[in-house]
């Protein structure tokens, strides 16, 4: 994909357009199937416990499930640094659509899973079709809008994650309770075809010119090493320590193979991934930010439907129907965000969102076996969502906005490598600690097998023996909750360096450049 030319300098109108609208329509179905999925997935978490366990007195760790998650990120991550490429090699428009075919066969698979090893394995798939559609996505997507229009764009691009947290589980639950776990994965199916079809009317064609040749060096340090250090990190919840094999040798060659990889990106003219655009300040800044956000929130939010599930007892359903506020908190400040983003610095957006979320964050370190539902965790939700929305889109409008134009795509791609990266080692932290926590007490576990299955009351001790289990089980959540709310609050450190004037956009300061440049 080629930078224009001085004499195809495109016009940007101050209103969002219907050609705009045709096409953001086609970013936000994907972007609509690619997160739904990891709501839907998150709120199956306890089922597949049970589900894919030997039997029903042992389920299968939290930790082992949370792999049905990670998996699907690190798959995510690693094919993120190619798409840049391969959009300018084969064309946006062919990439995009053989993205949503690649991640709606990865669906139809999950869905004959017979085991969880299986089940992990399908998702990888599902991953690498998923990791093209977001960096994709925003590039069509900015190109088509210009600079003016990006924080409104950027609100059309937050459609999906509205809809994901509120949408989402409540699907997951619903399917898991009128059919079977299998459903959260085939409906992926019909929305992908429907998806792959009006890219494929809506997308104008581009012609593939590819002017720069494949960094393989870079691409045999990236993708493996990340690989390898994220399993690694992914592995130390299961393991119960740093100091296993099973987390110390992946981690460790991992780290050489990135350090390797990031020395290395200076040298060629055009590396996988482009590291010289961090001496972009506003880039670095919201990059930082995002990363320490995405590793607290995202880490931290898989733990609210366990909670809900296994100390209270609900079913996914109901469980799921509790999620709801988060994601109308978000469709509150979303788009009031996108806009504000056109017309005032971020620096002042921001901040009051990374607070809501803390403030919530910190609510539930309070969590136990009598919270209440509708004056507790309703409010708290609400306000984590309000946050959400005041947060994510504005850290990628202050990112991208100051780019040029030939940087908008490599932007986006070290965007979404850090937030994928940032989801991993979330989950990772999170988990352990959490394991860790319920662990400690010998009672938590089985008084959650008990609470989901009576006849194994008198196996854990009495009804009381049970309770206390589960008050013990919501300590550990309780304790687990504090520690996402920490990082959350570690994220306003650097927040307080994003911009809070006014910065000129570099979006078309490129475009008298004559010479086609490729997109990373």
């Amino acid at each position: 994909m080629s930078a224009p030319s001085a004499t195809s300098q495109p016009s940007y109108p101050d209103k969002i357009d219907g050609p705009v609208l045709k096409i953001a329509g086609v970013v936000v179905l994907g972007a609509i199937m690619s997160i739904l999925d990891i709501t839907v997935v998150n709120i199956a978490l306890p089922t597949f416990q049970t589900v894919f366990a030997e039997s029903p007195e042992q389920p299968l760790p939290y930790s082992t499930v949370a792999w049905t998650v990670t998996a699907y990120t690190l798959a995510l991550a690693t094919v993120i640094p190619l798409t840049g490429w391969a959009a300018d090699r084969f064309g946006t428009k062919r990439l995009y659509v053989l993205a949503v075919a690649l991640f709606t066969a990865g669906s139809a698979l999950c869905a004959t899973a017979g085991s969880i090893e299986f089940l992990i394995g399908f998702r990888v798939l599902q991953g690498l079709g998923g990791g093209m559609l977001m960096p994709l996505g925003m590039t069509i997507m900015t190109r088509a809008a210009g600079p003016a229009r990006m924080g409104r764009l950027m609100a059309i691009l937050g459609v999906p994650m509205l809809l994901g947290p509120i949408f989402g589980p409540i699907l997951g639950g619903w399917l898991i309770e009128v059919a079977s776990w299998h459903w959260i994965f085939l409906i992926n199916v019909p929305i992908g075809i429907v998806a792959a079809l009006y890219a494929w009317w809506a997308l104008p064609s581009d012609a593939p010119e590819p002017s720069e040749s494949f960094d393989v060096v870079g691409m045999l340090l990236m993708s493996p090493g990340l690989a390898l250090f994220l399993y690694g990190i992914s592995s130390i919840p299961g393991e119960g320590t740093v100091m296993s094999t099973k987390v110390l040798v992946p981690l460790g060659i991992g780290l050489a193979m990135l350090v390797g990889f990031v020395f290395y990106s200076f040298r060629p003219e055009h590396p996988l991934l482009d590291l010289r655009l961090f001496r972009n300040r506003r880039l670095s800044v919201a990059t930082i930010t995002m990363f320490l956000f995405a590793a607290a929130f995202f880490g931290g939010l898989l733990l609210v439907p366990t909670y809900l599930q296994q100390v209270r007892g609900l079913d996914t359903l109901h469980a799921a129907f509790l999620m709801v506020p988060q994601g109308v908190g978000a469709m509150v400040t979303m788009p009031i965000a996108g806009a504000l983003s056109d017309r005032i610095p971020v620096g002042r957006i921001v901040p009051f969102g990374l607070l809501a979320i803390t403030g919530g964050m910190f609510a539930l370190t309070q969590v136990g076996v009598d919270t209440p539902y509708w004056g507790f965790m309703v409010p708290v939700l609400f306000v984590m969502g309000l946050g959400m929305g005041g947060t994510m889109m504005p850290l990628m409008t202050s990112a991208l906005k100051t780019l040029q134009s030939h940087q908008v795509a490599r932007g986006s791609t070290l965007l979404n490598i850090s937030q994928q990266i940032a989801s991993s080692v979330g989950v990772a932290v999170i988990s352990v600690v959490f394991t860790n926590y319920l662990s400690a007490s010998a009672l938590a576990g089985p008084a959650i097998a008990a609470l989901h299955d009576p006849t194994l009351v008198d196996d854990v001790g009495g009804p009381a023996a049970v309770q206390q289990g589960l008050a013990e089980a919501a300590d550990a959540f309780g304790a687990t909750f504090l520690v996402a709310a920490i990082l959350v609050a570690l994220t306003l450190i650097p927040a307080s360096f994003l911009p809070r004037k006014h910065e000129t956009s570099h979006f078309l300061d490129d475009q008298t450049e004559a010479a086609p440049v490729v997109i990373h």
